[in-house]
């Protein structure tokens, strides 16, 4: 464990205690740890019905590919890749219109590598962009409501090479993006009835 992560369940640890000003280290964790970025949760469409059709020695592959075509887009958009997870991609930005750029660009990089593939060898993927202040932890993880909603959007909302940004995200880009075009959505895949943005193009 890393000293951001030790320091972080030293204070939650205080924060169980009995008595203690739960207020006071709330205001201290997010002092210390919190911070603003944009968030690309990113999936890779279609897992369990082409795991079933292909094996997941076929899908590994698929997934190694899919990190090793993507990761120098992400830094090529100032982009830091905080962490994969079976056939997921977790990235961060600084500036949330970065993280769009970056979203289109992968679509078009997989469009490329795929034209030249069978179905069984296509890299497809759905993505959710958020934006707002987080728990961010080193360079492990991060934690909060927009990084939930995100991943929420990329994971089960998104369908193969869709861009969906939360609320937050598309007020903090639409200034800068406005010759993109994004189309208002609402979804209750993740519980409660919640807006979206899909970007159109």
């Amino acid at each position: 464990m890393g000293k951001a992560r030790n320091t972080l369940t030293e204070l939650i640890e205080q924060r169980l205690m009995s008595g203690a000003d739960i207020s006071a280290i709330d205001q201290k964790i997010w002092a210390m740890f919190g911070e603003s970025w944009a968030i690309l949760c990113l999936d890779m469409s279609g897992f369990t019905k082409r795991t079933d059709e292909f094996g997941i020695i076929h899908f590994l592959t698929l997934i190694h590919e899919m990190q090793k075509l993507l990761s120098p887009i992400i830094l090529s958009h100032y982009g830091f890749l905080l962490k994969t997870e079976a056939d997921n991609i977790f990235a961060i930005f600084r500036d949330p219109v970065q993280a769009v750029r970056c979203s289109v660009a992968m679509n078009e990089a997989t469009r490329l590598y795929n034209s030249n593939k069978s179905e069984d060898f296509q890299i497809m993927i759905c993505v959710g962009i958020g934006y707002g202040k987080v728990i961010k932890i080193g360079d492990e993880d991060c934690y909060g409501n927009e990084v939930n909603y995100a991943f929420k959007l990329g994971e089960d909302t998104a369908k193969a090479a869709e861009i969906l940004l939360t609320p937050d995200a598309y007020q903090a880009v639409q200034p800068q993006l406005n010759m993109l075009s994004f189309r208002e959505k609402q979804t209750d895949k993740i519980g409660l009835v919640h807006k979206y943005y899909k970007l159109e193009y």
